[in-house]
């Protein structure tokens, strides 16, 4: 296949809007572009081989070749690296694939079945941002050399008086702010996100006018090493005891009926608690996973005051400042301040789970990510001034 060569037409909305950020020349800088075999990273690696800059492609397979690697809309594995690899050869540049299954697996695999097993609800996505992504990918891109490591994430970097801030993407159905909170200041140095500014209907333009066989492809699923969405059965393969039954109990402390495991439940559910003859509709208020219990009760039962923050990352100063916390990927941010590792809700907040992340935003500049951290537990209302 022809290779497409720098001077190929790139639809202009998309190039006004992407922006490496490199001070020198751009025919002298080398970008290293992490691709997961999808749209998105795809056309990053098309801007920066447009742009005149030396490019390589990385890929990490990060799960087995079998019948996930197959699975319509996931990442990073089987025909994937087969798409990313044939996107580098028509565009022209080198393309590297590195094995980082097992690393992988220890780090975000068994930690995700390990937290549903802790009654927690986790977030696989921030962890692989957190690890195998932004740090190997990060210290590989060095290795080679590379100014800069340019990711598909739908985010902004821009520049500020203090340097380097991470903000929300313009298209907020894409906008990934959430799952990149745990970037640290030195790898938004070193990071590049030229889709931020772009809306993903321009990304697909760009990639068809290419002609790159990925521009329609589906994209990929939140969960990407879980086949069929199906992450119950992937936590019984690696901790059989996970469909352990235990005690349903009400926040009164009576035993209303047995529950068919722990990892079929999460803070704020209502649907599946199959419990009949309620004056009220139930809700999971708290999970405790040394008695296997599902503690439920009415929806007043989930109101929180505040929540305490572990493995917190700041990208600004946050003490005394007020902000928007996100507490969910869907949440609405709502005004909060923080004191210490604690996040202090303006007014009471509802399903606040252990295992997610809060998310922090400036409210005075909405779309500015000011870091966050894993939310360990969460205060009922009496428990905060």
């Amino acid at each position: 296949m022809t290779a497409i060569m720098k001077n190929d037409i790139i639809p202009a909305a998309g190039l006004a809007q992407a922006d490496f950020q490199l001070a020198k020349p751009l025919k002298d800088r080398r970008i290293v572009v992490a691709m997961s075999g999808g749209v998105d990273s795809s056309v990053v690696a098309a801007l920066a081989a447009r742009s005149g800059a030396e490019v390589i492609g990385v890929t990490l397979q990060l799960y087995d070749h079998g019948a996930k690697a197959r699975r319509v809309g996931a990442c990073c594995a089987g025909q994937d690296i087969r798409d990313a690899r044939a996107v580098a050869d028509r565009l022209g540049f080198a393309h590297y694939v590195h094995d980082h299954e097992s690393r992988f697996r220890d780090t975000v695999i068994d930690q995700f079945a390990d937290e549903y097993m802790a009654g927690r609800t986790p977030i696989p996505c921030v962890r692989c941002n957190m690890g195998v992504k932004f740090t190997d990918l990060f210290q590989l891109a060095k290795d080679l050399g590379a100014d800069c490591l340019a990711t598909g994430h739908y985010v902004r970097r821009i520049m500020g008086p203090e340097g380097a801030e991470l903000h929300r993407a313009v298209d907020p159905a894409r906008d990934q702010s959430y799952f990149l909170f745990a970037t640290t200041q030195e790898q938004l140095n070193f990071l590049r996100f030229p889709l931020g500014g772009i809306e993903k209907s321009v990304v697909r333009e760009i990639a068809r006018d290419l002609g790159l066989g990925v521009a329609g492809k589906p994209d990929s699923q939140d969960i990407c090493f879980v086949p069929d969405g199906d992450y119950a059965s992937l936590v019984r393969k690696l901790r059989p005891d996970a469909d352990d039954q235990g005690e349903i109990v009400h926040i009164d402390g009576t035993l209303l009926g047995v529950h068919k495991g722990l990892i079929h439940y999460t803070v704020g559910q209502r649907r599946g608690i199959d419990i009949g003859g309620q004056a009220e509709p139930l809700y999971v208020v708290r999970l405790e996973a040394d008695k296997k219990q599902v503690v439920v009760g009415p929806r007043r039962a989930l109101a929180v005051s505040g929540a305490q923050l572990g493995e917190t990352n700041w990208l600004a100063h946050v003490e005394g400042r007020t902000v928007l916390a996100k507490v969910r990927s869907m949440a609405r941010p709502v005004p909060a301040r923080i004191e210490g590792d604690r996040l202090i809700f303006a007014s009471p907040e509802y399903g606040v789970a252990p295992g997610q992340a809060a998310v922090l935003y400036d409210a005075a500049d909405e779309s500015r990510v000011l870091g966050g951290g894993w939310i360990e537990q969460s205060f009922p209302t009496e428990n905060i001034e």
